[in-house]
C-alpha cells in the first residue's frame, strides 16, 4: 500500500486527480492472492509493480472484445527512486510477453480520462487508443465507470528482466473461463538484471 501511497503524492504534486481517493486493501489483497500481481526488485528493494489478468473491467469493452484473446494490465507503478530508467516501459514489455505466451493477442489497458500525460506514454509505448468512455457511458450496461481505451499486441519484447515467473498456463476460451484462467496464473517475481 505504502508503494501505491508514494504514487499518488506523485501524482498530486502533478496536479492529477488519479488515485487520490484510497484503494480498498482488501480488493489488493484478492489480486495480491489470485496471482496477477507482478514485482520487479532491483537487489532488495521492489522497484516496480504491474497487475496483468484476464479480467475486464466491467462496461468498458465491447462483447466483440472481450471474446478476443487479451489480457489487461493495470496499477503500473514505479517506484520514484527508480524513474526515468523506463521500469514502467520494461514492464509492459514483459507483460506483453507474458501474455502472448498465454495465448492472447491483445495487451490492453484502462487509464484515468484526465490524465493525458500518462495516455502519450501509453501511446509512446506501442499501444493504440480505442475510445474513451465517460462516466455514466458503459458500453456494456456495467457500471458507472470511465477509462481511456488503448491496446497493443503482444509478442516477444525486449524487457531485460530476469523472469523468474513460471511459463504461464495457456489461456482459457474467456467467454467460459476468464476467472479459472485469472486463477491459474501463478505469481512469482521478475527482477531487474544488476546494473
Amino acid at each position: 500500500m505504502a508503494f501505491r501511497q508514494e504514487a499518488a503524492a506523485w501524482l498530486s504534486e502533478l496536479g492529477s486527480d488519479q488515485w487520490q481517493r484510497p484503494y480498498p486493501a482488501d480488493r489488493l489483497l484478492k489480486t495480491i492472492d489470485a496471482g496477477t500481481v507482478f514485482m520487479v526488485t532491483d537487489a532488495d528493494a521492489t522497484v516496480g509493480t504491474i497487475t496483468l489478468t484476464a479480467d475486464a473491467e466491467d462496461g468498458l469493452w465491447t462483447p466483440q472484445e472481450l471474446d478476443e484473446p487479451s489480457m489487461f494490465v493495470n496499477k503500473l507503478t514505479v517506484a520514484r527512486t527508480h524513474a526515468g530508467r523506463d521500469v514502467g516501459g520494461r514492464l509492459l514489455n514483459w507483460a506483453g510477453e507474458r501474455a502472448g505466451k498465454a495465448g492472447a493477442i491483445w495487451l490492453r489497458l484502462d487509464a484515468w480520462t484526465t490524465n493525458e500525460a500518462l495516455q502519450r506514454y501509453y501511446l509512446r509505448h506501442g499501444f493504440d487508443h480505442l475510445r474513451t468512455v465517460l462516466e455514466g457511458a458503459a458500453v456494456n450496461g456495467g457500471p458507472r465507470v470511465s477509462g481511456w481505451l488503448a491496446q497493443r499486441r503482444t509478442g516477444p519484447a525486449q524487457h531485460g528482466f530476469t523472469d523468474l515467473t513460471e511459463i504461464p498456463i495457456p489461456m482459457l476460451d474467456q467467454s467460459s473461463g476468464a476467472e479459472a484462467q485469472a486463477a491459474s496464473l501463478e505469481r512469482k517475481i521478475p527482477e531487474i538484471e544488476s546494473q
